[in-house]
């Protein structure tokens, strides 16, 4: 009871000093005013950046051009296409595929709201699906799940459209399992049909059928893919959270395309499920916790009571105000879970607090929880989003846009090969492997290309950000950051339309 006690008043106190670092900020908050119709734009923009393959006349961000033609090659198959992952040049499925399920989830839940970007967003998934359908029909038995060999890539510092390092090709098979990356393609592919279900049926159907096969493929033959693979994904996208918890996404979503009782089995046959608090590309129960939740709240179905418990739990992890609190926040009022692109942590998490929100809206009657003796409503949970989503545009202690090209201060110097080389329009003659670091990535200058809409890893816990492009765990950003903030940038950029 003292350990409670002990816990509840360390929690109270961080509640009141992040109310009061607030309060401290409110006038900067009322002269930033952020613009979320302008970010929401700008957030999809990025994708066009991280681009690999032949680029479309329409291509926005010009100083990138063709990348990665022979993708695959080396399997006698075409792998082109689908997005790096960050600020390297390498293809790694396990995260590419996260940011396509959260950039699906993000435009089933807030279609309506994301306006004239919602064909935007739909072309942002499919050059994503088009790759990962590739990966998964290519080859009869095989799932493919990456390019590129991301430990001589990272000894390079080139751009895309001028990689000579090996473009080795890794898959998964009934020998060489990866229900992880194999149940996060399914949900992604699973996804994506819903979205596509009203604008290209065929294509959806596509989607659809492929889910089926690449989710069976995992739960038929289990393992991990990095106990597989080893260092041509660990350290980089090790699946450190096991593989479960991808079963588990890829049924869910599986079952929320189909409706058929057979996912809802799968769902249940893994049984207890563990409850984290975080979520990202590695671990993944508390998204599929408030996706089933959705079934409880939205359409009071009593079989996934569950779900909503746990998606509830979630939320009182996160709270400031919650007994039950373990996140921590910044005296600027970020929550900070890692000190490595602490703000991917910062965006899935917003982006599940601003849907459970709308899940809790959705109910006839009001709908509250509570966290101990705390009462949470929906507008709690929107609060809080807000407050992180203000927070990356800008209303924070240094007044930086963690979001480059939004807002007059944002990140200059970026760990990004494309952004800090100069375009192939400007310097048409290749840079080499190590071509790149004298003088450009050692260079103090600002990087010569704007990489619009990227949100870099973020600030340290005393709300600092150094805008070092040799400090990759703040300076890099990343697709999987991007595509979780789009659901609450286009919700609050709704909200001022409506």
């Amino acid at each position: 009871m003292g350990g409670l006690i002990q816990t509840f008043f360390i929690t109270w106190v961080l509640f009141c000093s992040i109310n009061i670092s607030f309060s401290r900020f409110g006038a900067q908050a009322a002269s930033i005013n952020p613009n979320y119709k302008e970010a929401l734009a700008k957030s999809l923009l990025f994708f066009q950046g991280q681009r690999s393959g032949r680029l479309p006349p329409s291509q926005q961000i010009t100083w990138r051009s063709h990348s990665g033609l022979s993708d695959g090659r080396l399997a006698n198959v075409d792998l082109s296409g689908g997005y790096y992952d960050a600020g390297d040049n390498v293809k790694f499925n396990l995260p590419m595929a996260f940011t396509t399920t959260m950039l699906s989830w993000s435009t089933l839940e807030y279609g309506k709201r994301l306006g004239p970007q919602l064909p935007n967003a739909r072309a942002a998934i499919r050059w994503a699906t088009d790759y990962l359908l590739k990966c998964a029909t290519a080859t009869p038995g095989k799932i493919y799940v990456g390019v590129g060999d991301p430990n001589a890539d990272h000894r390079c510092w080139e751009r895309p459209e001028d990689m000579d390092t090996v473009r080795s090709v890794y898959s998964v098979s009934p020998s060489n399992p990866g229900s992880d990356v194999a149940g996060e393609m399914a949900a992604a592919l699973a996804a994506a049909s819903l979205v596509f279900r009203s604008s290209d049926r065929q294509y959806a159907g596509l989607l659809l059928r492929t889910a089926r096969k690449v989710l069976q493929f995992a739960l038929q033959y289990r393992g991990a893919y990095s106990d597989r693979l080893g260092s041509s994904v660990c350290p980089f996208y090790c699946s450190y959270s096991g593989y479960k918890d991808e079963l588990l996404w890829g049924a869910a979503w599986l079952f929320r395309a189909t409706n058929e009782v057979q996912y809802y089995n799968i769902i249940k046959s893994l049984g207890a499920d563990d409850q984290p608090d975080l979520f990202s590309w590695d671990n993944k129960y508390s998204g599929a916790h408030v996706l089933l939740s959705r079934r409880a709240l939205v359409n009071n179905d009593k079989n996934f009571q569950q779900y909503k418990q746990e998606a509830e739990n979630f939320m009182c992890k996160i709270l400031p105000n919650s007994p039950y609190s373990t996140t921590q926040y910044t005296q600027g009022g970020l929550m900070y879970k890692l000190p490595q692109d602490n703000l991917q942590y910062v965006t899935s998490i917003s982006f599940l607090l601003t849907t459970y929100a709308k899940y809790m809206k959705s109910t006839k009657t009001p709908y509250t929880f509570n966290c101990g003796s705390q009462v949470v409503n929906a507008n709690s949970l929107i609060s809080l989003a807000k407050r992180q989503v203000d927070y990356i545009l800008g209303v924070n202690p240094i007044r930086m846009s963690y979001m480059v090209g939004y807002g007059p201060n944002f990140p200059r110097r970026i760990h990004h090969r494309g952004s800090s080389l100069p375009s192939k329009t400007s310097h048409p003659q290749a840079i080499g492997c190590s071509g790149g670091f004298e003088p450009f990535y050692s260079s103090s200058n600002p990087n010569p290309n704007i990489l619009t809409g990227a949100i870099v890893g973020g600030p340290n816990q005393n709300d600092g950000f150094p805008d070092d492009r040799s400090d990759y765990s703040h300076s890099e950003p990343a697709t999987y950051i991007n595509a979780a903030i789009v659901g609450p940038l286009a919700y609050f950029a709704g909200a001022l339309r409506s």
